[in-house]
């Protein structure tokens, strides 16, 4: 097993080599606004780190959000096509999934919340009950509108940093992790899975809700009727 993992559904552009059993090289650039740079320098700089090919991967992992539009495509985009190329299986898991791994590896054990920045004063969230069981479905919310439902219990994620009044113990980690990503879609291979999209299926983005960029109403005419 040799899974390369991407995740850039949050403003983490991060990258994780995974051989089975233990990370062989990682990167992690926190920038919101460069995914589209990042990324492929990024890939490039892991697998040389790890001395790999990447005609030697056997799969890729993903997180397939939710996030915000335009970077989570990057790394969807990018993953679907290095495993078309290359003819290989993609893995996708939920981003939020990723982040409760990597908390329980940081030492939480449950219940607790993951929170990562919506914009729009939103969090996408969700409740976990150990760092790899989710309880129900990643939501979007105000925070003010979810209050009682996170009363008393751990969060991390970047969400929960930002509205401490609602997250009142708020830990690490922040950010995404793509090595995380990469251990837990080791597990799940092990297992039989599940994973967010069907074999042979390319994984789709968990969105949410309409993205920022909107296509404008009420175009002016400026060629002749």
């Amino acid at each position: 097993m040799l899974l390369l993992a991407v995740d850039t559904a949050t403003p983490a552009v991060t990258v994780a080599l995974h051989d089975g059993e233990s990370v062989l090289a990682q990167s992690h650039q926190v920038d919101a606004r460069r995914h589209g740079e990042l990324l492929l320098p990024s890939v490039d700089r892991v697998l040389a780190e790890a001395g790999v090919k990447l005609e030697a991967l056997t799969g890729i992992v993903v997180g397939v959000g939710p996030g915000p539009y335009t970077g989570l495509r990057v790394g969807l985009v990018t993953a679907s096509t290095f495993a078309s190329v290359l003819g290989i299986p993609v893995h996708g898991l939920c981003t939020l999934d990723g982040l409760a791994y990597a908390a329980g590896t940081a030492g939480i054990e449950g219940p607790f919340t993951v929170a990562t920045d919506a914009r729009r004063k939103e969090v996408y969230w969700a409740r976990y009950e150990d760092p790899r069981t989710r309880v129900g479905e990643p939501a979007v919310d105000r925070p003010a509108d979810i209050a009682e439902q996170v009363a008393g219990l751990p969060a991390v994620g970047q969400g929960a940093r930002l509205y401490p009044e609602v997250f009142t113990d708020a830990r690490d980690p922040e950010h995404q992790s793509a090595a995380a990503l990469a251990a837990l879609a080791a597990e799940r291979l092990a297992a039989g899975g599940p994973f967010e999209n069907a074999d042979g299926v390319p994984p789709a983005p968990l969105y949410l809700r309409r993205p920022d960029a909107q296509v404008p109403k009420n175009y002016k005419v400026v060629t002749p009727q």
